[in-house]
């Protein structure tokens, strides 16, 4: 499974819910804090975060940025040891 992560500007994010219900893993909520302009804004709430970047797609305020980790390569053949 692919791992990702979100880094969320609360400076900028007015709290419009968008990128929350453009999550498909439920990984986004409202902070119960408030940002200096005086809006809820987005964090993570889950640690199920996929790096799909939906909710950085639908943000109006280009609030989100989002980071996958690096997949783990498969090993080839060539490095498998034949059992005897």
């Amino acid at each position: 499974m692919i791992r990702g992560t979100v880094l969320i500007n609360r400076d900028i994010c007015k709290g419009c819910e968008l990128c929350i219900a453009a999550c498909p893993q439920d990984s986004l909520g409202l902070s119960d804090q408030i940002n200096r302009h005086g809006y809820r804004y987005v964090q993570l709430v889950q640690d199920n975060c996929t790096g799909c970047i939906n909710c950085a797609l639908v943000c109006p305020d280009c609030a989100i940025t989002v980071y996958q980790e690096p997949r783990a390569k498969a090993k080839s053949s060539a490095q498998r040891v034949p059992a005897l």
